[in-house]
């Protein structure tokens, strides 16, 4: 006899529980619904509705692949981050909610119908950048990345969400290349992961994100360390910066920010209540009295 929709979850859950998965509710009820081309209501409204031996076979695929702790959004191929959704390939890091730190204090920076220019240095998959733009209609910006294949991501992604026009993209070294005063804000999620330690992660991020976007060195700071007076050089005066760390780089980042001559430098804690995202702006020009 045929599964149904609910009957799937059930099973499904059961099956990511055992393999000793965390979230396996969530991710159990998302490899349903993509196997069998259902939605969240369908499960509650038509929880009885049957999948067909194809979609049984689809759905024991993903989970197989699931149990062998391949992320449910490489799986799946999409992410959702902050109110869109994103296309998520083996070339960039998955988009997590603790990155939406960056998104969240960057709208509070600037007026919903500000023409504010854009930086996002390691694009990856767009998030950052793509979430403020949508948030943004007058805002347009750059993102730029060392890797031609997260820009490839990046680029689909931006079409799908109807902000191509909005948007450049850019293959280069962090700033290389770039003149200076060019933008209002700098939003940046570098690689910050001390490299001795990334063996020690989870198989869903050691084995299955790109290296080049995880390591930052033997102290997990080597990025900082370029970015901070960067960002400042590239930034108008009274231009703000985003930049997310680990949770336990507060105190270097915030050091590395100050020394550069950035102002107002203070650190926001993400919904989990950890140091997340140092934050700061250039001193605005003098202003004759």
């Amino acid at each position: 006899m045929s599964l149904t929709l609910v009957k799937a979850w059930g099973q499904a859950k059961a099956r990511l529980q055992a393999a000793g998965l965390n979230g396996p509710v969530i991710d159990a009820r998302l490899l349903v619904e993509a196997a069998a081309d259902a939605t969240r209501v369908d499960i509650v409204t038509d929880p009885h509705r049957l999948l067909t031996a194809e979609q049984e076979a689809t759905l024991d695929s993903y989970l197989s692949r699931r149990e062998h702790r391949e992320p449910a959004s490489h799986i799946l191929g999409r992410k959702g981050f902050w109110k869109i959704m994103l296309n998520v390939t083996s070339d960039v890091l998955t988009p997590r909610p603790d990155t939406e730190t960056v998104v969240e204090f960057s709208l509070r920076e600037f007026p919903e119908h500000a023409a504010w220019s854009i930086l996002d240095l390691g694009i990856g998959s767009g998030a950052i950048l793509l979430a403020l733009l949508a948030e943004r209609p007058a805002a347009r910006g750059l993102g730029i990345d060392i890797s031609e294949d997260a820009l490839a991501v990046a680029r689909d992604n931006a079409a799908a969400l109807g902000l191509a026009s909005r948007i450049a993209l850019l293959r280069s070294d962090w700033t290389a290349g770039l003149g200076e005063n060019l933008f209002d804000l700098v939003v940046s999620n570098p690689p910050y992961i001390a490299n001795h330690v990334i063996d020690t992660l989870e198989p869903e991020v050691r084995d299955h994100e790109p290296r080049i976007a995880l390591e930052g060195g033997p102290d997990g700071l080597d990025h900082y360390r370029v970015l901070a007076p960067e960002i400042l050089r590239v930034l108008k005066p009274g231009g703000r910066f985003a930049v997310e760390i680990g949770y336990d780089q507060k105190a270097e980042v915030e050091a590395l920010f100050r020394a550069a001559g950035a102002e107002g430098v203070q650190t926001i804690r993400d919904l989990a209540d950890r140091d997340r995202v140092v934050a700061g702006m250039k001193k605005a020009l003098e202003t004759a009295v």
